[in-house]
């Protein structure tokens, strides 16, 4: 198992940031793919038409997500914290991931610089 943490500057305010999330529809527009999310803690979500899954949980508004990702019956379990910070250029998120398996840490890595938020600071970019 593995560990990732990287910290990435998006230009929008944190409570846009977060919007972007944690809202379904709002993650359909900057994904392209279907999304199921909820500020509810224990509630599953799914992400990229069901690429990534698991659950929800824990919730501070406009600061921080804290999600379980599935990885089969893993153990233990990989947990995803996003703080976000404001910042001169908008918002800082500091991004750990936590027992990502050996195999899937560089596609893991990659994913979360490139296709998450990458395509997230892209989003706001273009607007």
């Amino acid at each position: 198992m593995k560990d990732f943490k990287k910290y990435y500057t998006i230009p929008a305010k944190p409570e846009m940031v977060y919007l972007a999330l944690t809202k379904p529809l709002t993650i359909q527009l900057w994904t392209g793919d279907k999304a199921e999310m909820s500020t509810e803690p224990n509630s599953e979500f799914s992400l990229w038409d069901g690429s990534i899954v698991g659950r929800n949980i824990e919730f501070e508004e406009n600061k921080k997500i804290v999600q379980e990702w599935y990885f089969g019956e893993q153990e233990p379990k990989s947990i995803v914290t996003i703080i976000l910070h404001p910042h001169k250029k908008g918002t800082s998120i500091e991004l750990r991931h936590t027992n990502i398996p050996d195999e899937l840490h560089e596609e893991m890595a990659q994913g979360w610089t490139h296709n998450y938020f990458g395509a997230l600071a892209d989003f706001y970019v273009e607007e």
